[in-house]
């Protein structure tokens, strides 16, 4: 494989939030872009092709601070947002409203929301929320050093079933894993906690990996659920693989693969390609595992494809640009799963724009 042998285009720049620009979700398997902002507010953008971006419209939260994460359901009719104000909002589309999956010219183009519930628990800023795969839990986490499981009930109600206290920090992230009821989270105090739930108890944290020398921003579940991503203030990113056994359940062994290394500043945000490898350019003798896309403080997009060869896992940077947002910090990256778009990938930044990249091998650039 040649190294950067891919390039990455910027295919538009929509109008974006008043302030910085934190975090990126799209809804899943569509091309429906949220983003979320220090200006309280959450924007929606319809991708309509791969050159083509539409702003569907913005909704003013309501939240009393900066909304620093969005999530969506997997069903993609409730999103929920997290604010410094403590609180997390639960949004569902207005009745009589267009299909959620429109993406029209009209600036309504479908996105009318309505707040149907707001949590209230943490005691500070909460900084990250995540749905399960299955659409029935929420997790969330905050400076207060907490992670919170939610029940997701009829009628828009939630119940806590869980408030998991084993970071001595800031908790940054919280991620699900793609197939399994196993939550992780990364902190402030360096590390990586991974929890599970005990039937006859309470959910708790049966895995802890260490290794980054600072801050963890950013994890990230590969798209099989065999491996772990995370990003941190140290510069690196790590990679972390789970090992079966005969026995082998949610609490599975976790342990560190191999580090990339690479951005001259923080790493703030890591995304795997939902549909995988790229096709092409590979090493015969090696197994294709997974992209990662990454960025940082230091203005740069990578594009990490990782490979397994004789048991060891290593990776390499086959696209990157520099500056993505002029001269400030990027701190959130996405991939789109809609199919047919999932060459594309967008990214937000201190500037307070959302841009839209595709990548495309070097040599079809142009064409």
């Amino acid at each position: 494989m040649t190294p950067n042998s891919y390039d990455i285009q910027l295919i538009a720049q929509p109008l974006g939030h008043e302030e910085r620009a934190w975090q990126l979700a799209w809804m899943p398997g569509s091309p429906i872009l949220v983003s979320c902002s220090a200006d309280k507010t959450v924007r929606f953008y319809g991708l309509e092709s791969e050159y083509m971006v539409t702003v569907l419209g913005s909704v003013p939260t309501g939240h009393k601070r900066s909304v620093r994460s969005v999530a969506w359901a997997p069903t993609g009719k409730t999103l929920a947002s997290a604010s410094f104000d403590s609180t997390v909002s639960i949004w569902e589309k207005c009745a009589g409203q267009l299909p959620v999956d429109t993406v029209s010219g009209d600036s309504s183009g479908g996105m009318e929301w309505e707040c149907v519930s707001t949590l209230e628990g943490h005691e500070n800023e909460c900084k990250c929320v995540a749905f399960s795969s299955t659409g029935g839990l929420l997790a969330t986490c905050g400076r207060d050093k907490s992670v919170w499981v939610w029940e997701i009930q009829s009628n828009s109600d939630f119940e806590c079933l869980s408030v998991l206290m084993e970071h001595s920090q800031d908790v940054k992230f919280v991620a699900w894993h793609p197939h399994e009821e196993i939550l992780a989270s990364a902190s402030y105090d360096n590390t990586i906690r991974l929890y599970a739930d005990d039937p006859e108890d309470d959910w708790f944290s049966f895995a802890t990996l260490t290794g980054h020398d600072s801050t963890v921003w950013c994890i990230a579940f590969s798209p099989c659920g065999r491996y772990l991503a995370s990003c941190s203030e140290d510069e690196t990113i790590r990679i972390w693989g789970r090992f079966q056994t005969a026995n082998s359940n949610a609490e599975a062994k976790w342990a560190f693969q191999c580090s990339l290394k690479g951005h001259h500043g923080p790493v703030f945000s890591i995304a795997w390609r939902p549909s995988g490898t790229w096709l092409g350019n590979m090493d015969d003798s090696a197994k294709p595992v997974g992209c990662v896309a990454s960025v940082s403080s230091d203005g740069c997009i990578k594009i990490w494809e990782l490979l397994e060869s004789n048991d060891t896992l290593k990776g390499e940077v086959i696209a990157e640009v520099d500056g993505a947002h002029g001269e400030a910090d990027v701190n959130s990256v996405a991939w789109c799963s809609a199919k047919g778009f999932e060459n594309v990938l967008a990214t937000a930044g201190d500037d307070g724009s959302v841009r839209f990249w595709r990548v495309r091998q070097a040599s079809s650039c142009g064409s």
